[in-house]
């Protein structure tokens, strides 16, 4: 097994001193399995850029710099899928709610044969607002209804593994992500996933579900009121688009 190791970047200068990408080049650069580390910035404003490149593509061999213009994480993402060099991708937030250790659990499971793993968090999710866990449970309930994953508990955590060649053929199929939108400051609505597990699920590749550790972190690129309304009005594009037929 080769792994892409992609971590979504965008004004994350904050997070980078407080060690993060240390931790994520001190734990892949003797592992075998991570044969590169992508760093996929998504037209960072800050000095997150320039911190990568003057002190971590030197210090880590493994990692590299993808530059993207301002779209959304999603697309930072995508873009990382379309560079990687490994049969298997793997993507995990920069801000480490997930520890990066967590990654053998989901690299067991693909040992398995499962083709899309993805990390779920517990269920009391550590340290979350009250809120965001009233609203993480009627947020399940309004997907289960319009688009399905029925049996999938967690689908925004940002940890996952997939085969890089079944990750190709679900981007390439993506309809509410194909066409690059604009992005106004930062842009974490939860559509990808779900447009992306939607495809996987519809394609019929082996997906498998698996408890990580997590924990909260608060972060200032997730504002949860309009990530909330933008990923609402991906559900209904998805479903639009699937009651139309379009998704083949």
């Amino acid at each position: 097994m080769k792994i892409s190791l992609i971590v979504p970047c965008y004004n994350e200068e904050i997070n980078i001193q407080k060690g993060v990408l240390d931790k994520i080049g001190n734990y892949t650069k003797n592992n075998p399995l991570f044969t590169e580390v992508l760093v996929a910035d998504d037209g960072s404003t800050d000095n997150s850029k320039r911190i990568i490149k003057d002190k971590y593509l030197s210090l880590f061999p493994k990692f590299k710099l993808v530059e993207n213009n301002h779209q959304g994480k999603a697309f930072a993402v995508i873009t990382g899928i379309q560079k990687a060099k490994g049969d298997y991708v793997m993507f995990s937030d920069i801000d480490l709610a997930t520890p990066i250790e967590e990654s053998q659990r989901l690299i067991n499971e693909a040992d398995k044969g499962a083709q899309i793993v993805i990390g779920s968090r517990n269920s009391h999710r550590e340290g979350a607002p009250l809120l965001r866990k009233v609203m993480a449970v009627g947020f399940i309930i309004v997907r289960n209804f319009l688009i399905g994953l029925h049996g999938i508990r967690d689908t925004q955590c940002g940890f996952k593994l997939f085969e890089k060649e079944a990750a190709m053929k679900i981007i390439n199929k993506l309809i509410v992500f194909h066409d690059k939108r604009k992005a106004e400051g930062s842009s974490v609505s939860a559509g990808f996933d779900l447009e992306f597990l939607f495809l996987a699920n519809k394609l019929k590749y082996r997906i498998r579900e698996v408890p990580v550790d997590w924990r909260h972190v608060e972060t200032k690129n997730v504002h949860f009121l309009n990530d909330s309304l933008e990923t609402a009005r991906d559900i209904l594009r998805i479903k639009y688009y699937d009651l139309k037929k379009l998704y083949v």
